[in-house]
């Protein structure tokens, strides 16, 4: 059996030993999830973190180094920020869309008298800028500050190239870390449908069936949003610019989209999603290993779309109304905040707090949101590494056929 039907099957029967523990009494929950669920889905969680760091600074030296021309790079990194900002501004027009469509807050039924929520303050947008580059590149990696890991590796892969021969020794020397990592990737994914169903069952079994029942219509606009966006927008830029296949890019990536949703966690499936992206879509390892590193970091459309949803969400629960410049200020906040926001723990609720200031909506109506954003979590992480996987196959596709044009003339 494949690993991806194993995962699925995992994920099935942790869907369904969640429900069913979100039934069963805390006495026999709690000891469950402590002892069993827990370690083991944290444990599979730390072995995939353990390499996140090496296999993202290895892999981006090595792609910086193997496009070789550095204005190739500029023009690729042009191309993979511009269109991780156009994707979420599309991401937010759609959230905004649908949850004016269906109105999840508007009915009235969510006491807001007892609403506390702390936000948490993010860093100014030019601060995360000019702080992308590193004065302790080791500081760096072991607080795992990724665009500032990013940057440094780039540093190091365009002296590589520039270089040549001169250091093939170390270049050679990436290559061979490179192969080591992939071997570690190789045999943690083996403890995947174990870990997987570990963490499925755990959060769905926390947040109780019974807490999700007044936020149905909520989780409903969020999910069509996803679901919507993957099929509408990614498909359409995979086939108009990329000139490929939706459902077979979909189903070459479906491993890492599952893992995705297991973990909720974009950098924790970034060795699999670049694996998977090589490997099956074939995806080139220059481009891959650039472009799914920088998009775990600065792309969030998943994220994006949950706080389009609960902007407008918070601002029905609370009976105000939103103008033309509001919409506007939600969808350019929240798109630069994609960028700004990079790194901040908790990152989405990070920037559901700026979006709401900029409006003016009470922030304690987060509160409300933060019993389902779990599960939600897992849909949008799996949105989050599909854009970056399609973007790395786009520009991949568009480079190949740019160098058979070139040699036929």
């Amino acid at each position: 059996m494949s690993l991806t039907k194993k995962i699925i099957i995992a994920l099935i029967l942790g869907v369904i030993t969640g429900i069913g523990l979100s039934f069963a009494p805390s006495s026999l929950y709690g000891p469950l999830d402590t002892y069993l669920l827990g370690p083991v889905g944290q444990i599979f969680l730390n072995l995939i973190m353990m390499i996140v760091v090496p296999i993202v600074f290895v892999s981006i030296v090595l792609g910086t180094a193997g496009l070789g021309d550095p204005a190739k790079l500029g023009k690729i990194g042009v191309q993979t920020i511009l269109f991780y900002m156009v994707t979420t501004a599309i991401a937010l027009i759609i959230g905004l869309g649908i949850a004016y469509i269906l109105e999840p807050g508007k009915a009235g039924t969510f006491d807001t008298s007892n609403v506390e929520y702390e936000s948490q303050e993010a860093p100014p947008i030019m601060d995360t800028l000019v702080n992308i580059i590193p004065q302790n590149p080791i500081e760096a990696m072991t607080s795992g500050n990724m665009l500032q890991i990013i940057a440094f590796a780039i540093f190091i892969g365009v002296a590589l190239a520039v270089l040549g021969e001169k250091t093939i020794g170390i270049y050679r020397l990436f290559e061979q870390a490179n192969d080591l990592l992939i071997f570690l990737v190789n045999a943690i994914m083996k403890l995947a449908p174990y870990g997987a169903f570990a963490l499925i069952a755990s959060a769905i079994g926390d947040a109780g069936l019974n807490a999700l029942g007044p936020m149905v219509m909520y989780m409903v606009a969020v999910i069509l949003a996803l679901i919507l966006h993957g099929a509408i927008t990614y498909s359409l830029a995979i086939w108009g610019i990329g000139k490929g296949s939706p459902l077979k890019f979909y189903k070459g990536f479906f491993p890492a989209m599952s893992l995705g949703f297991s973990t909720s966690s974009s950098s924790a499936t970034l060795p699999v999603a670049m694996k998977t992206a090589q490997e099956n879509l074939g995806v080139r390892k220059s481009v891959s290993s650039f472009v799914q590193p920088l998009g775990a970091t600065i792309n969030m459309d998943g994220t994006a779309i949950m706080q389009a949803v609960a902007t407008v969400f918070i601002a029905q629960v609370y009976a105000t109304s939103l103008g033309v410049s509001d919409i506007v200020m939600i969808i350019l906040t929240a798109t630069l905040a994609s960028i700004g926001t990079a790194g901040v723990p908790g990152v989405g609720l990070v920037m559901l707090a700026m979006v709401l200031n900029q409006v003016n909506l009470p922030v304690e109506g987060i509160a409300l949101i933060i019993g389902v954003d779990r599960l939600l979590d897992m849909l949008r992480t799996s949105l989050n590494i599909t854009g970056d996987a399609a973007c790395a196959y786009i520009i991949s596709e568009n480079e190949r056929r740019k160098e058979e044009k070139a040699n036929l003339t």
